[in-house]
Parts: C-alpha cells; sequence; structure tokens
C-alpha cells in the first residue's frame, strides 16, 4: 500500500483499488510464502530455530504501537478483526469512498463490471507510465521473438487486465457463491483428481503464478475443491488489515503472517493447502539463477522444493484463466509433481519455473507484468536490464 501512495498516486481511494490489484498483490505475495521463508528451505527445510521465531513471527501489524487492531493471535480470520470507532475517522474516508464504489460496481452484471475494469485499467496508465516501461521490457526479455507492434499490443491489453483484476478482487472477497458458480468451469478429471487428493490428507503446495486472477482462484479453489491457508502480509492501515482478512477468509480457513513459518508448516501437516506463488525476483541473496522464459539466468527462490519435503507433502500446480467473451474463468488443476524435490536445487527450480512459463503462456496478458522480473542478474556489476 506504501508503494502505491509513495510511487504513483496521491489519492487513498485510488490508491486502495490499486492496491486490491494484482500488481499490490504481487508486491505483497498474498498467497505465496515469501523469500524471508525460502532461506530455511534451501538445503534442510527445517523449522526455524527458537531465536528466528522470535524475530519472524510477529507482523508489523502487531509491532505498530498505533494499531488498535493489534493482537497476539497468530492466526487471522473472520472473527479476529472487527470494526471500531476510529476506523471511521476522516483519514479514512477516501478507503471507504473507494470501497463503496467497488461494491456498488459490484453489482452490475458482470460483462459491464469487466468493461470497468477494462477502462480502469486503461486510466491507470495515466498514472504508472513507469510501469508502461517495465510491461515492455518484460516482455522483450522473455519472448525476444516478439515485434514492437506485439510488444505494445500485449503491454495496452496487460493493462487492460489489471484493471480487470482490480475488480475482480472485488468479486472473489464480495460475491455470493450462487453468482461466482455460475461463471466457473472446470473440466470434470481435473476437479475429481483434485477432490480426491484433498480428500487424502495429505498437505498440499498449491503451486501458482502471479495471475490477475490470482485472489479469484483462490476463492474458486477453496469453494469447489477445499479451503486452505492464505499466507499474507498485515497491513498496518487498520481499515485495509479488517476488508483483506474479512475478504480473504472467504476462500481460507484462516490466514498466518508471512514470517510464521511455524504455522505455515503446520497447516501443511494437517492437510491443508497453503497457496504459493515463487515467480518473483526476490534479490540475490534468496535466489538461484535458472532458466524461466527466454531469460537464462532469472532469480529464483527454492521454496517450492524445501515445502515439499515436508513429510506427506505434494506439490500441485493451479491457476486460473478468464475465459473471452464474458463466459467466466477456467480453473486448471494439474497433475501432481511427480518425482519432487531431487535433490538439486538448480533442477527443481527449473522444474518449477517450466510449471510457471507453461501457465503464463496459457494467458500472457493475464499474467502480473508490471514489476522487474528479471533485475537481479548473476553478475552484480552487469549493466541493468531496466533503463528506467
Amino acid at each position: 500500500m506504501y508503494m502505491y501512495k509513495h510511487e504513483f498516486l496521491s489519492s487513498p481511494s485510488l490508491s486502495f483499488l490499486l492496491y486490491l490489484s494484482p500488481y499490490a498483490q504481487a508486491e505483497t505475495s498474498l498467497y505465496g510464502i515469501m523469500p524471508q521463508y525460502t532461506k530455511y528451505f534451501w538445503s534442510y527445510g527445517e523449522m526455524p530455530t527458537e531465536s528466528n521465531k522470535a524475530n519472524n513471527s510477529t507482523s508489523t501489524i502487531n509491532q505498530s504501537p498505533k494499531n488498535k487492531l493489534a493482537s497476539p493471535a497468530k492466526h487471522a480470520d473472520a472473527s479476529s478483526v472487527r470494526l471500531k470507532a476510529f476506523m471511521f475517522a476522516p483519514k479514512y474516508w477516501l478507503i471507504w469512498l473507494g470501497l463503496v464504489a467497488m461494491r456498488l460496481c459490484l453489482l452490475l452484471p458482470y460483462p459491464l463490471i469487466m468493461r470497468i475494469g477494462r477502462l480502469l485499467g486503461h486510466l491507470a496508465r495515466i498514472f504508472i507510465r513507469r510501469r508502461i516501461k517495465i510491461a515492455e521490457q518484460n516482455f522483450k526479455l522473455a519472448m525476444p521473438e516478439l515485434s514492437d507492434k506485439e510488444i505494445k499490443a500485449y503491454t495496452k491489453e496487460h493493462f487492460a487486465n489489471v484493471g480487470m483484476g482490480i475488480l475482480e478482487t472485488g468479486m472473489a472477497w464480495y460475491w455470493p457463491d450462487r453468482r461466482l458458480k455460475k461463471l466457473v468451469h472446470i473440466d470434470p478429471e481435473e476437479e475429481a483428481r483434485a477432490k480426491e487428493l484433498a480428500a487424502s490428507n495429505k498437505g498440499i503446495v498449491v503451486l501458482t503464478c502471479h495471475f490477475v486472477t490470482l485472489e479469484l482462484m483462490a476463492r474458486i479453489y477453496g469453494t469447489f475443491i477445499k479451503k486452505g491457508v492464505g499466507v499474507y502480509r498485515p497491513n498496518d492501515n487498520p481499515v485495509i488489515e479488517y476488508l483483506q482478512v474479512k475478504g480473504r477468509t472467504r476462500s481460507n480457513l484462516y490466514l498466518v503472517d508471512r514470517h510464521d513459518m511455524k504455522s505455515t508448516l503446520k497447516a501443511l501437516m494437517k492437510g491443508l493447502p497453503i497457496w504459493y506463488a515463487p515467480d518473483q525476483d526476490y534479490g540475490r541473496k534468496v535466489s538461484i539463477f535458472v532458466p524461466f522464459f527466454a531469460v537464462k539466468d532469472a532469480a529464483t527462490v527454492t521454496g517450492t522444493a524445501g515445502l515439499a519435503r515436508i513429510k506427506n507433502t505434494v506439490v500441485q500446480p493451479s491457476y486460473t484463466i478468464r475465459l473471452p467473451n464474458y463466459q467466466g474463468y477456467q480453473l486448471h488443476i494439474d497433475p501432481i509433481l511427480e518425482d519432487f524435490p531431487k535433490g538439486d536445487n538448480e533442477a527443481d527450480a527449473t522444474t518449477c519455473n517450466q510449471a510457471i512459463e507453461a501457465m503464463i503462456r496459457q494467458g500472457i496478458p493475464q499474467y502480473m507484468w508490471l514489476h522487474r522480473r528479471f533485475k537481479t542478474q548473476p553478475d552484480p556489476k552487469a549493466p541493468p536490464r531496466y533503463q528506467l
């Protein structure tokens, strides 16, 4: 949220809407374990030490003396956050105004909601021109076979998808099941296989990536297959924290702080799904360099293999694509990764990148291209890939 207020816009209401966008999801990694976790998983898949747990298990929101939502509870669920009188103070009014605008929009027919989302995405291009350059450079690096004309077209369509993703987050948080179910499509064989796995009480690492439909994917999976545990970053803004916890617990049994690795591992040991999106560049300290698209040395975290080492845990690639002509959404649930992990960090990270690349190629404009995915290079003195 701070990034939007500082870097993009000064309006808190529009900042709130952008916070709901998949770009913010990419920054906060709503359903993915952040790289702070992965350092424990690189070689051993161990639980953190007591000192590490003491340092990492307390969220930012609980540390803030100004935040009146602070709670000693380890898990956040719908009952752990409540509206307080101070949350209606004038400094929060624009956030509430943005929420009201979204909720009213969500009452409209689905095709009209998507048209408004596309318009919102095109308007966003006026305010975040720097992200246009980042998206274009990502396309050049990932798919050098594209012409300049194709890159421009992909970038324009991508921003329209980001706008739709903002409203799809609202759909994931606020739509009733009866309305959502009318738009969901799942291959019967994939659904049967996924439900059988869910009933086996194995821990499931749902390997996914930052599509603009990420929040909606969690809602659909939780509704049709099995509810799991969301790993998230608590927000210092108490109104946004209230909204995100209430919204995300429509898809999850509860949420755990991204630093609370112990609770995350316990969830897997209990046979619950967690969402993991290891598709971003988290920096040199927590990454190795393996191929991703046309980039032969993309910084990639190795946490998937570490999670898969937990007893009775499997990795299940899954993602959601928006269908054309307002037909709704297709939840794809691929077979679990076999012979994984292999014990070779580079081979395991490459396997995950290949699975994620295959997902993205099913809906290229729907993937989140606005972050600098390829910024970290093996040679720290190499010329930067992004000239902004």
